[in-house]
Formats: structure tokens, sequence, C-alpha cells
């Protein structure tokens, strides 16, 4: 035999030794396997712990970080705006006070015209039809030609206010070299005399005529910036209407007709003296570039950007890579004849999460998340919003109230960029970690199961010699004993084998005699069973006599189908089925002379006693009816009394529920307690009449006068009248089912149209249907009474 055939031989599936390799060896890899993977679990639970915390402070610092900035970059835009609101809110305050003062306005203004320089002479275009100063001075003039005599010179008013508004050249020079950087800086003379100053000097009426054809024929007010000044004079004639305090108002950016830039136009109205008019506006002009280079040098992450908007969601100033990525474009808004707006609107991005984004509307940072289109799939976004100080807003031709809102949208992966990282490499490690200890347990496992089959021979060898000998046992060797030296449980189990051993060779030798003594005894007991046999038959046989006896004698008393017929008006059907030999349901129908009284009753039990007392009961009613006209609650007193002694008599315990009906003329009469009695009307409506307050279970007490009550209830023709026992309700379908008292009336009320017959036999064919295959458990006791 070769070294794996007796290795086999030795690890077959059915050795102890085999078991006990397999069994030692599962608990161990068990233990082994758990060990294991809670040491796995607690790392890839540290690992998911610390990328939480790590996820949270992350988020957190990266929120503080964000809003931080943005709350920076919003203090820089309001100190860009506060500074040109500052400026042109100063000459404004120069010019106005000059209105305010119109003595000191003539004499500064007849001072300036003796200056060349501030008063240079005009140049009529006959082809623009207006008329402005040449080249060379500090700030441009245009007078346009609705402003112009015949003579094609300014009309004295018009004279007037060149001279009174020359100090602006003085003013707005000085503004425009310090501060802010602006575009131009202008002055706008009252809606009827519109003349316009603009520094630095530039060809402003030629470039009009270029841009804007047929401006010179209607006022420059309406042209230009319709609304505008309507607004101003409905601030003075309505303190009500809303505007900012500081009276500054900005345009959406439009093209600049002089420069061609996108530009931002600050406008600050003036007031006549008496503040019951406007007396014009001073400007100030600073392109698009300059609020995009405030966004433009936001720097978030690596690829993140800044973007100034309206309340509107038009966007003022963004990198031409930000457009892209919020999906949004330059498109140009005529609304009005001369200023063009142009409109990026965030809520005609091709993006929805942008076009549905909804700017803040209260002061406090606001943070979003977004999904937009990065590469060829869509990526998360965070943005973060600002709102800015309110300010008033030319717009659609009427000013209003707006806020701008500082926005930053930058990615999700670089915001946690540092996240993914760290865990990446916890996964990293985990899968390591989860490595070595897949190996370590392999390395165990191989270790454990070598020491399990090194021992198991030693172990095992008691329990081997012990089978071999329970085999020689088998045999009926019964001198056979083993040899175990060991002092634990084996070498025990082995000496007690030696004794069984001993023990059985010494049975086997008197185990003839053992037989033959023990086949004697059973031969007697045989004897003996078979007389009672004999015995038990004999009192069987006399037993079913009795029975059967008695069950002809309870079907004797039965209403017969002559007498049911003869009682007047009334179509009566009973139905009596006994759940054993003999039965402990009543029925029965009784008339003497007019009289008629038909009751129903259930005996507790069922066999001979149940009978017995349902045949007392019979014979005690029949007696009192032909024993004379009594009232029913007398009649089932006197019963009562009755079958209380007869009961005694026999000491037995049953007793049962019982009721009557006594019938007159389209009346019945009901007492005692019984199930419920069910009443079909002509008209198929259906009442259960409960008798629990009508009497007391019949031979339970020698007394029931207090408990006995009576019920009239009408009974006209073709009305049905249900009697039953609780076997017709209680009766189990297969499926452990009651048949129910609804069920007996939907089918008392289905088949009303029949005779009682056809009525009773339609019911007890639905209640044997419902039973099914299953056994009657209680007898079934049914009376129909039908009204002719």
């Amino acid at each position: 035999m070769t070294w794996s055939e007796r290795m086999g031989a030795r690890l077959r599936i059915k050795s102890f030794r085999t078991k006990f390799i397999l069994v030692v060896g599962a608990g161990v890899m068990l233990d082994l396997l758990l060990s294991g993977s809670v040491a796995l679990w607690n790392v890839h639970r540290l690992g998911r712990d610390a990328s939480v915390e790590i996820k949270h402070g992350l988020e957190k610092a990266s929120n503080e970080y964000l809003e931080n900035y943005i709350q920076t970059t919003a203090l820089r835009a309001n100190l860009l705006l506060s500074g040109v609101f500052s400026e042109v809110t100063t000459l404004a305050g120069s010019m106005q006070t000059l209105i305010d003062h119109p003595e000191v306005q003539g004499k500064i203004g007849d001072a300036v015209a003796q200056a060349p320089d501030f008063t240079p002479p005009l140049t009529y275009d006959q082809a623009g039809k207006w008329a402005q100063n040449e080249k060379g001075a500090t700030s441009v003039l245009s007078v346009w030609g609705y402003l112009l005599g015949p003579d094609k010179q300014p009309l004295p008013a018009i004279r007037r206010d060149i001279q009174n508004t020359a100090i602006f050249d003085l003013m707005s020079g000085s503004l425009m070299s310090t501060g802010s950087r602006k575009l131009q800086m202008y002055y706008m003379g009252p809606k009827d005399r519109p003349i316009m100053r603009t520094t630095p000097y530039s060809d402003q009426a030629q470039t009009f005529d270029k841009l804007y054809p047929g401006h010179n024929d209607k006022n420059f007010w309406d042209f230009f910036f319709p609304g505008v000044y309507e607004g101003w004079q409905a601030w003075l004639h309505d303190p009500k209407i809303k505007h900012n305090d500081n009276l500054v108002t900005s345009t959406a950016p439009y093209t600049d007709a002089i420069t061609g830039n996108l530009i931002v136009t600050f406008f600050h109205p003036l007031w006549n003296k008496e503040r019951t008019d406007c007396a014009g506006a001073v400007a100030v002009d600073i392109t698009l570039e300059q609020l995009a280079d405030l966004v433009n040098n936001v720097r978030v992450a690596d690829t993140g950007f800044g973007f100034l908007a309206s309340s509107d969601g038009n966007v003022l100033a963004i990198k031409s890579q930000g457009e892209k990525t919020l999906g949004i474009q330059m498109q140009n808004d005529s609304a009005t004849a001369g200023v063009t707006n142009m409109v990026r609107s965030l809520g005609k991005s091709a993006y929805p999460d942008v076009a549905s984004m909804k700017l803040p509307a209260d002061m406090k940072t606001s943070m979003q998340r977004i999904h937009l289109k990065a590469g060829a799939a869509r990526a998360p976004y965070l943005v973060v919003l600002r709102r800015l100080p309110e300010i008033n807003l030319w717009a659609d031709g009427k000013i209003g109230s707006d806020h701008l809102t500082l926005g930053f949208v930058v990615p999700e992966r670089e915001v946690y960029a540092s996240l993914y990282s760290a865990e990446s490499k916890m996964e990293t490690a985990t899968a390591r970690i989860r490595n070595w200890q897949i190996a370590i347990l392999i390395f165990s496992l191989a270790v454990v199961l070598s020491v399990v089959v090194g021992i198991s021979k030693r172990i095992t060898a008691g329990l081997i010699a012990l089978a071999g000998a329970a085999r020689r046992l088998e045999r009926k060797d019964y001198s056979v004993r083993v040899e175990i030296p060991s002092g634990d449980e084996v070498g025990e189990l082995g000496r007690a084998f030696n004794k069984m051993a001993e023990e059985i060779q010494s049975y086997t030798g008197n185990l003839e005699q053992l037989v033959e003594e023990r086949t004697h005894k059973l031969g007697e007991a045989n004897r003996e069973i078979q007389a009672l046999n004999e015995k038990l038959k004999g009192e069987n046989v006399r037993m079913g006599a009795e029975l059967d006896v008695a069950r002809r004698i309870q079907s004797m008393v039965l209403p017969k189908p002559l007498e049911l017929s003869s009682v007047s008006r009334l179509d009566i059907a009973g139905h009596m089925e006994a759940a054993s030999e003999v039965g402990g349901d009543y029925y029965d129908v009784l008339q003497a002379g007019s009289r008629v009284k038909i009751g129903i009753g259930d005996v507790t039990g069922h066999g001979l006693e149940s009978g017995v007392l349902m045949l007392m009961v019979q014979s005690a009613a029949r007696a009192l009816l032909e024993s004379g006209d009594m009232d029913s609650c007398t009649f089932m007193k006197v019963l009562n009394n009755a079958i209380f002694k007869n009961v005694a008599r026999t000491e037995s315990a049953n007793n049962l529920t019982l009721s009557f009906i006594d019938y007159s003329e389209n009346k019945i009469t009901l007492t005692g307690q019984h199930e419920e009695m069910i009443v079909v009307r002509k008209d198929g409506s259906v009442e259960r009449i409960d008798t629990v307050d009508l009497g007391f279970p019949i031979g339970l007490e020698a007394d029931i006068s207090q408990f006995v009550n009576s019920r009239a209830l009408p009974f006209d023709s073709e009305d049905i009248v249900i009697l039953y026992t609780d076997g017709v309700t209680e009766a189990e379908s297969p499926q452990g089912k009651l048949f129910g008292v609804e069920s007996l009336c939907e089918s008392a009320n289905r088949h009303r149209a029949g005779t009682a017959q056809e009525i009773k036999q339609n019911i007890i064919r639905d209640v044997l249907a419902h039973i099914d295959t299953q056994k009657i458990h209680d007898d079934i006791t049914l009376v129909v009474i039908k009204h002719l």
C-alpha cells in the first residue's frame, strides 16, 4: 500500500480522526477569519473616520477661506465703487453749490468768460447741425442744433449756461487726474437745455453723428437715457419712491459712443435752487475693464474665477474662460436708440443649474453646489455669492434699487484635492494591510492544520482502539478487551467498555433461560388481553344498542312533515344533524288548539346525556302547552323548574340555551336566551334579534324569574324567521374560517323567494359547501318559518 493510500485509509471521511481534524481546523479557521475580519473592519473604519474628519476639516477651512476671500474682494469692490461715487458726488456738490447761489455762479461765470482757455469759440457744423469748440480745450463742449439760434450761435439762455458751467473744466481736470481711474467725466444740462461738457476732449458730436444718426433731432436725454431724467424728477415729487440716499445712479454696461469701450456710467443729478425740478447731472464713466480687473484678480484654487452680476443675473464682469464655464455669452440689448446695453444673463445659461441659480437676498455669504460641463462629463462646482451694498440702477427706461452680487466659482475637486489624495493613500494602506492579513491567515492555517494532523493520531489512538473493539463486539466476540494506558476521559471510556463487555459475556450465558421465562409471561399477558377484548366487545355492542335506541327515540319525537304542514298560515321546515350518535340540539313545533309554540335549544356537550336532556325538554314543553294557557314568561319559568330538578336527580352538569316563539296572527313573541333570531322581511331587509336579555340557560339555576323577558315583533305576509344553533354559524372551513351570522343572513336573504323547505335546503347546502371536507364538530339545527 502506497503512502497516499495509507493516508487515505487513515483519513476516511467517517473516521473520528478526519472529523477531529475538520472540526478543529474549522474552529481555528473561523477564529482566524473572525479576528482577521475584525482587524480589517477596524482598519477600514479607521480610514473612513479619518477621511470624514479630514473632509469636515477641509470643508470648514475651505468654506472659511472662501468666505473671507469673497468678503475681502467685496470690500475692494465697495472701495472702487465708493471712490467713484465720492468723486462724482464731489463734482456734483460743487456744481450744486453754484446752482444754489446764482449770484456767485454768475460772478464766477463772468470771470471765467474773460479767460480764453476756458471759453474757446464754438464752430458750427453744417452737416451735423451742432456747434462745438475746437481741439486744444480742457474739455469738449457740444451744443445741439435745437439749442442754436438763426445765426447758428447758442441762444441767450444757452450762452449763459455755457458761461456758468465753465467752472466744470477747472474741477473735472483735477478730478480726472486723481483718485480712481476714470474714462471720462461730463456735465449735461437740464432737459430743456442739455448742453454737454466732457473731459478729456474728444470728437464727441462727430462720433454721435456716426454712431447715432438722428440724435440731434430729439432731446438728448430722451434719445440716449430715456426715463432717467423723469426718474430723478419723481424722487422730488414723491418722497416715498425708494432710492439710495447717495443719489448716484449707475447704468448697466453699454458701448461708449466716443471711445467704443464697454463702460458703466455713474450719474449724480443736480437740482434747481428751489428743489422742484432737475437741473441736469454730472457723470463719471469707468470701463468695464476696471470691474473686470477686480474679479480677474481672483485666484481660487487652480481654475476658480470670479464674476460680478446685477440682481437680474446680468453678469457685468467675468473672464472669457468663466463665460464658457458658466455657459453664458455677451448679447446686445437695443432697448434704447442711443445706449446699447450689453447683457450676459445667468438665466440664459446653457446649463440648467446656472439658469436656476438664486442670487442672495441678504448680505450673508451664500454657498451653492452646481454641476457644470467639464470636458465630456459633468462635474460638481462650488459657487460662493456675496451681495454688495445697494445702488440706484437705470435699466429698461426706469430707475430702481439694485444690488450687485460678487461670485466665485471653483471646481469641487480642486477644493478637496488634498482630501482625495489622503483618501487614495488610505485606500492603498488599507489594501496593503488587508493583503498582509490574508497572507498571515493562510500561513496560520497551514501551521495549525499541520499541527492538528500531527497530534490527531496521539489524541485519537484510544478512540480508534475502542472503535475496533466495538466492531469485534458487534460480531459477537464477547472476549474482546482494550488497552488504553491514558488516564483521561478516553481511558475511563476504555475501562467502562471492558466492564460492559464482561457484563455482556456474563449476560449472554443466561440469555436462553431469560428468554424462556419472558416468553411464558408474555403468553399469560396475551391471554388476559384477549379476555379483556372479548369483554369490551360485548360492552361496545351493548352501548351501541343503547345509543341507537336513544338516537331513534330522538328522531321519533322530532316534528313530522304532517305536523308542520298543519300549522295555519305558516310554512315551516326544520333540519337537525347530530355531530355524534346522539345530538344535543333541540327544536320542536307544538300546537294546542289555536296556540302555536316553536322552540329551539342547544344542550351543552354531545352524546347520550345531552340527548336525554333534550328529550326531557321536549316532553316537559309538550305537557306544559297541553296543560293550559299561560304567558310565555311563566311557561319558561315552569319549564326551567322541572328541568333543573331532573338534572339534579341525574347528577348531570349539562344545561341548555332555549328560546320559544309564540305565534299569533301577524305577530310573534320571542322568549328565552339562545342564539340571535334572524327576521328577513318581504322587502329584503334583515333584522337580527339579540336574545341575551330575554332569558337564562335552562337547568342551571332553580329560579330564573328575574332573567326571563319577552319581545313581540310584527310578522307579516312573506316575512321569514330563521332559528338556528351554533353548529350552523360556527361551522369551520378547511382553512379554519367560521360560517358566521353574516353569511347565514346573506344566504337566507338570497333564497327568500322560495318555500320554507327550499330556503332550508339552500342554507344547509351553503353551510356544507363552506365546511367542504372538514369534519362536523357540532350539531347542526336549522328552522325556517315563512308567513303565508
